[in-house]
């Protein structure tokens, strides 16, 4: 009996033509759901290291509805080969995530059973009558999307893989005066401006609402510039570090930096200047550019009365000329 038992074990084991993980002992479909965020500049994934939280939306593409979802956390994520596993019936399917710790914190996604309203919005600022005024670090928000999945009514196990893009981007500003002066930096306010506090089940924004990303963090610090010489120059600056939701080549980001007396001393269209810097990546559409970079750089030179001298900027290490006209 007992060798029988184990020829029964091992005919079932040879009919399943998909592999089985631990805990399925038969040849019912399983469905697991990986994720995978490698759509950034290094093009590697870096889920285990920075994605540490994630909801899952399973939508019967029939009805379109929510008919399963879930959240995992923690270490789970970062343990190799994580999936989540789905227990749905067969069917046509599409797979909607919201992840990151951003995702319940900084932003916050509507509870619906409906895929066309599971829209994130940002869920931090003060509102006045200009717009939603934005003040604090916000944290990572990840979105991803898997449309039109077939789940079979085959034995084994299909796994689905959700890439994913990062939604928050970090901006850092840095004031030098080329004489060498003192920058100091409490003179200054930074701000961006933009309209991306909603984003629809698909990551597309839907709301033309202004918000104003103001700097989280402004200190005194110093940097080097290179002078074209073998030394490099210490000099003093203003750094000012700023937090933005999704940045859209059709979006008119600006950033305006003012000095103690209110006035603009500078302000520049965000998205045209970081498109100018996509360097190796110049082939790359301008859309995929700005979802894989979420790090940027900006460093102004200030004349003696702590106004920009408007005719060179350095993005990202890039030293970018400019003509007159390229400043609107």
């Amino acid at each position: 009996m007992a060798c029988l038992a184990t020829v029964g074990a091992c005919t079932v084991l040879s009919s399943c033509s998909g592999l089985i993980y631990d805990g399925e002992g038969d040849c019912d479909p399983y469905y697991k759901v990986r994720f995978r965020y490698d759509w950034n500049m290094k093009f590697a994934d870096a889920f285990p290291n920075e994605v540490l939280d994630v909801t899952l939306y399973v939508v019967d593409d029939n009805t379109g509805k929510v008919v399963w979802q879930k959240r995992e956390s923690g270490e789970a994520l970062q343990s190799e080969g994580y999936m989540m596993d789905v227990p749905v019936g067969p069917g046509t399917y599409s797979l909607v995530a919201w992840c990151g710790e951003g995702h319940r914190t900084s932003f916050s996604v509507d509870e619906s059973d409906v895929k066309t309203e599971l829209m994130c919005h940002l869920a931090v600022g003060d509102s006045d009558e200009s717009g939603l005024h934005v003040k604090e670090d916000l944290n990572r928000l990840y979105h991803g999307t898997l449309e039109g999945q077939d789940f079979p009514d085959t034995q084994g196990t299909h796994i689905y893989t959700v890439p994913l893009k990062k939604n928050t981007n970090d901006v850092h500003v840095v004031l030098q005066h080329l004489s060498g002066d003192l920058v100091d930096a409490s003179k200054f306010s930074f701000e961006i401006s933009d309209a991306n506090a909603h984003m629809a089940w698909n990551n597309e924004l839907c709301s033309d609402n202004p918000v104003f990303y103001h700097a989280w963090n402004v200190m005194q610090g110093s940097a080097g510039l290179d002078t074209g010489t073998r030394a490099i120059t210490s000099m003093s600056a203003a750094v000012a570090d700023l937090t933005v939701g999704r940045l859209h080549e059709d979006s008119a980001t600006r950033l305006n930096v003012r000095n103690d007396k209110g006035e603009t001393v500078i302000s520049v269209p965000l998205i045209e200047y970081f498109l100018l810097v996509k360097g190796h990546y110049r082939q790359m559409a301008d859309q995929e550019y700005l979802d894989r970079q979420d790090d940027y750089n900006l460093v102004f030179f200030l004349d003696e009365d702590d106004r920009w001298i408007n005719s060179h900027i350095y993005i990202n290490s890039w030293h970018v000329v400019l003509q007159q006209e390229d400043i609107k």
